[in-house]
C-alpha cells in the first residue's frame, strides 16, 4: 500500500484533476489523500467570517460565488451528464449544508464544520471522475477513522483501528480516496488538524496500513538546499533523514509541514516529496538513513521575536528557567531558540498572540526587552557531533552580517542564528556561496 497526498495546487483545476487520475492510474493499492481545491479553503475562511459578523446576506451571496464556480469545475471535467448530474448533486448538498449556517449564532463547531467542505468536494470529484473513467475507486471518508484527543492531538491507536474497520466495509478497490486535514474530536465534531495539516493526514494513514511509502506531492520538485525565491542555482536534495527534514520544514521550508514527519519517523516509513508536474522526476527522498557528515540546506523563518530577560536572581540560583518556562507553557507559546548568560536568557517565538501577557509575568523576574522583525536562519545537516570546521564555515560566511543569538549543539542536525530581517536575505545569499 502506498499513501499518496495532493496539495490544493495539484487538485486546482479540471485539468489538474484529470492528470492526477492519470497519475495515480496504476495496478498497486493505494490511499489518496487531497486536500481543498486552491481557493477554496480561503473563500471558506471568508465567508466563516462573514457568518460571525452577522451578515447573512454577504454570506449567502459568496458561497453561491463559489457553488457556481464548482459548477463550472463540473461542466469541464466531465463529458458523460449521467456523472455531471451525479456530481452536481452532491457538490449542492455540500452547499446546501453550508447555507444552513446563515443563522443568527455560528459557532467554533459550525466554523470547523465550514471549512470541512472544501476536502469533501475534492474528493468527490476525483472519485466521480475515476468511476467517469472506469476506474476502480472508492471515497474513504476521513470523518469515519481521524480522530483527535482533547488536546487536538492524533490517536493513533484509534486511527488505526478505525482505518481498518473502515476499509474492510468498503467494496474491494485498488484506489481509495480520502480528505486530509479534517476529523474529529472527541465530542464527535468536525475537526481539523490546522491548516497544511494535509501532510500530517497522509503520515497518520501511511502509519495506521504500515504502508510502504507516503508520497506528498505538490508544484515543486522536492525540498531545495536554499530558499529559490530568493538564491538562485538552488537545488532539489535527493536524500534526507527524518530529523534533517524536520528541521528544515519547521525553520521555514514550506514545502513539508513540520508536523507530518514524525509519524513516518515513529514508523519508519519512507516518505518521497514529488512534483505533480513533473511526475518523472526524483523528488527527495526522507527516510531513517543519513548519506553522510555534510552540510545539506539552508531555510529561514521570519515574523521572530526574540525576548530577553536580564535579572540578578539568576546568578548560581537554581528554578529560574523553569518558572520562565512555565510562563510560555501557560499561554501555550512555543520557544524556538534560547541563550543563556550567568544573568540573563534570551528567547524566540513566532506566536506573539499572548505577548502582552507573557512580558507582564516575565517582569516579575527581571527587566525584560523585547526585539521584533527578526528572521531565524537555519543550516541543516549531519554535521556537528563527529566533524570539525563547519562552525567556522558558517560563521564566516556570516562575518559581515550582525548576529542576534546563536544556538548550535542542541542537535546534531542545526545551526541556527537569529538577524534582523532585513538581513535575512544576504544572510542566505552568503551562506550559500560559502556552503555550496
Amino acid at each position: 500500500m502506498i499513501v499518496m497526498k495532493f496539495g490544493g495546487t495539484s487538485v486546482g483545476s479540471p485539468s489538474r484533476i484529470k492528470e492526477i487520475a492519470s497519475l495515480i492510474n496504476s495496478p498497486d493499492n493505494k490511499i489518496v489523500v487531497l486536500s481543498a481545491m486552491a481557493g477554496t479553503t480561503n473563500a471558506l475562511v471568508e465567508i466563516a467570517s462573514h457568518l460571525y459578523k452577522k451578515e447573512k446576506a454577504v454570506a449567502l451571496s459568496f458561497i453561491e460565488e463559489l457553488e457556481m464556480d464548482y459548477y463550472l469545475v463540473v461542466d469541464e471535467l466531465f463529458t458523460k451528464s449521467e456523472f455531471k448530474s451525479k456530481a452536481l448533486g452532491k457538490i449542492k448538498t455540500h452547499f446546501d449544508f453550508i447555507k444552513s449556517f446563515a443563522v443568527d449564532m455560528f459557532t467554533l463547531s459550525g466554523e470547523k464544520a465550514v471549512l470541512a467542505q472544501g476536502e469533501l468536494i475534492s474528493t468527490i470529484l476525483l472519485n466521480c471522475y475515476l468511476q467517469e473513467r472506469k476506474i476502480n475507486s472508492a471515497l474513504l471518508p476521513a470523518l469515519d477513522f481521524m480522530r483527535t484527543d482533547g488536546s487536538g492531538e492524533p490517536v493513533a491507536n484509534e486511527i488505526k483501528q478505525n482505518i481498518e474497520n473502515a476499509l474492510q466495509k468498503l467494496p474491494p478497490a485498488n484506489i481509495y480516496i480520502t480528505q486530509g486535514f479534517i476529523c474529529r474530536n472527541p465530542n464527535g465534531e468536525i475537526d481539523n488538524l490546522r491548516r497544511g495539516g494535509s501532510d500530517y493526514s497522509a503520515s497518520l494513514i501511511g502509519a495506521a496500513v504500515e504502508a510502504e511509502e507516503i508520497q506528498i506531492w505538490t508544484d515543486i520538485d522536492g525540498m531545495h538546499n536554499n530558499d529559490p525565491r530568493y538564491v538562485g542555482n538552488t537545488h532539489p536534495l535527493s536524500n534526507l533523514s527524518f530529523d534533517e527534514a524536520a528541521e528544515l520544514a519547521y525553520f521555514g521550508a514550506k514545502i513539508l509541514h513540520p508536523s507530518s514527519v514524525l509519524p513516518a519517523k515513529m514508523a519508519n516509513i519512507p516518505v518521497r516529496l514529488k512534483n505533480t508536474m513533473k511526475p518523472g522526476l526524483e523528488g527527495t527522498l526522507i527516510s531513517s538513513q543519513s548519506d553522510g557528515i555534510n552540510i545539506k540546506a539552508i531555510a529561514a523563518k521570519d515574523n521572530i521575536t526574540a525576548i530577553k530577560i536580564n535579572s540578578g536572581r539568576m546568578l548560581l540560583a537554581y528554578g529560574f528557567l523553569r518558572k520562565v518556562f512555565e510562563i510560555f507553557e501557560t499561554y501555550k507559546t512555543p520557544i524556538d531558540m534560547i541563550t543563556t548568560s550567568e544573568v540573563a536568557v534570551s528567547v524566540t517565538i513566532d506566536n506573539t498572540d499572548n505577548l502582552t501577557e507573557i512580558l507582564t509575568e516575565l517582569k516579575k523576574y527581571g527587566r525584560v526587552e523585547v526585539d521584533s522583525n527578526l528572521s531565524i536562519v537555519c543550516v541543516v545537516g549531519n554535521f556537528i557531533a563527529e566533524s570539525k570546521g563547519y562552525a567556522l564555515k558558517v560563521f564566516d560566511a556570516l562575518k559581515n552580517i550582525p548576529i542576534r543569538m546563536i544556538s548550535y549543539g542542541g542537535s546534531m542536525h542545526n545551526v541556527s542564528l537569529l538577524v534582523n530581517k532585513g538581513f535575512k536575505i544576504e544572510a542566505l545569499k552568503s551562506l550559500n556561496d560559502k556552503l555550496f
